[in-house]
């Protein structure tokens, strides 16, 4: 139990996990970021701990580690479970670069070997590589994530037959366009040009109907209209055709692609949730060299003993003023399990109870802990946290008040394992 329902936002774990979440690349990984909340388990803790820190130590020793933006491959995958559906060329090549990295980064750890970074391998042991698929779309798609003229015979057919006409209407016009300039119809320095995705020539408003042909625009001051010569009509009409035929077959192509490839989409998904959890752990293990943050000791007689905490956002204002954060030294124990604090008004009381509160926090949400490496936490049911002015107005409580109403829930609900700021 996590107490009061603001918690995260007054120790300001709030803020640490916007900071994560902008570390990662993919939708994917933010979410599963989000999902990852507040844990009771030792094992479970230790395990989020030891992923983030051999990503940490990977990415300080390891300079071959695919370490750009990953794709997210969880649309892609939602789409092709549509039965009737097809991947568009763009979003056939946003799937290879995502197989292509999943496959780069499970190499790379189970290269390692096991001994290295045993999560990590374990994690990575496990998921599917998709050579097949990769290869598949290399078939279709060249290097711009465009459909290959190869992609089949009836497209190269079609594409062929769109360049000779394409090269038809280009040497009819220039024939046209030479014939108008030298009979003055147009100005010496004319140019084709395009309007509604028809070859034009430009010609003068006292001379547009010389020319033989069809209007499609003209000029905002309304001097010079665009004319389609009758003479390439017809082939710009076969053009049209053409290009319809063309995008037909292009849907008939990533259609049969998508189609084989629907059997292996939970699969892929599994892929796509591996590059989620690689990207999300990453991010921890980003913020965590940024932060000078680690991975404390798990303590197992209920120990709790913080050497050189900082809280990472007081930390980040003192370092962008050019001064040093002071850390902080915190020992508990089951024989000495009370601390009490005084001091004057800004004396660093209240910064003491909410940098142990986050320490912890963070502990037990698997997040890097700014703190040295030696020291120990240990797993608490509860957090429970009063700090400030709880006043309420709606209420009718007064400050001391709100204290006490506060006191009171914390006491119905504590344990001995609870731990009570």
């Amino acid at each position: 139990m996590i107490y009061p329902a603001n918690f995260e936002e007054k120790i300001g774990f709030d803020r640490i996990r916007e900071q994560v979440t902008a570390l990662c690349s993919t939708p994917s990984a933010k979410a599963k970021l989000a999902e990852e909340g507040f844990s009771t388990s030792a094992d479970e803790i230790e395990r989020r701990l030891s992923l983030m820190n051999e990503m940490r130590s990977l990415l300080m020793l390891e300079r071959d580690f695919p370490d750009g933006d990953y794709p997210d491959p969880a649309p892609l995958v939602a789409k092709i479970r549509v039965e009737g559906s097809y991947l568009l060329a763009a979003e056939a090549d946003q799937l290879r670069k995502a197989l292509v990295t999943v496959g780069a980064i499970a190499e790379f750890i189970l290269g390692r070997g096991g001994a290295r970074y045993p999560r990590l391998w374990e994690l990575s042991r496990r998921v599917t590589l998709f050579p097949e698929i990769v290869r598949a779309i290399d078939a279709i798609l060249d290097d711009r994530g465009e459909v290959k003229d190869s992609a089949s015979p009836e497209l190269q057919q079609v594409r062929r037959a769109i360049r000779e006409r394409e090269g038809q209407a280009a040497k009819r016009l220039q024939q046209v366009l030479q014939r108008a300039k030298q009979a003055g119809i147009v100005d010496a320095d004319a140019v084709l040009s395009v309007r509604d995705g028809r070859p034009v020539i430009p010609v003068a408003a006292a001379n547009k109907r010389k020319l033989q042909g069809f209007i499609h625009d003209e000029s905002a001051t309304g001097r010079t209209f665009y004319v389609e010569p009758v003479e390439v009509v017809e082939i710009n009409n076969e053009l049209k055709e053409l290009e319809y035929a063309e995008r037909r077959e292009v849907v008939k192509v990533l259609s049969a692609f998508t189609e084989s490839i629907r059997p292996d989409a939970e699969v892929i998904a599994d892929a796509g949730d591996y590059l989620s959890s690689v990207d999300m752990i990453r991010a921890k293990a980003r913020w965590a060299l940024a932060n000078d943050a680690g991975k404390p000791i798990l303590s197992t007689d209920d120990r709790l003993e913080l050497r050189t905490a900082r809280h990472p956002l007081l930390q980040q204002t003192l370092r962008a003023q050019g001064r040093e954060i002071v850390p902080l030294d915190l020992a508990l124990d089951r024989r000495k399990h009370i601390l009490v604090i005084s001091g004057p008004n800004a004396g660093g009381k209240s910064v003491c109870l909410k940098t142990t509160g986050l320490m912890q926090y963070l502990f037990q949400c698997g997040y890097p802990v700014p703190a040295s490496e030696v020291s120990e936490l240990p797993v608490f049911r509860s957090i429970f946290i009063d700090i400030g002015d709880e006043q309420s107005i709606d209420d009718d409580l007064s400050t001391y008040s709100s204290h006490l109403r506060n006191m009171k829930n914390m006491l119905a609900g504590a344990s001995d394992r609870t731990l009570v700021l």
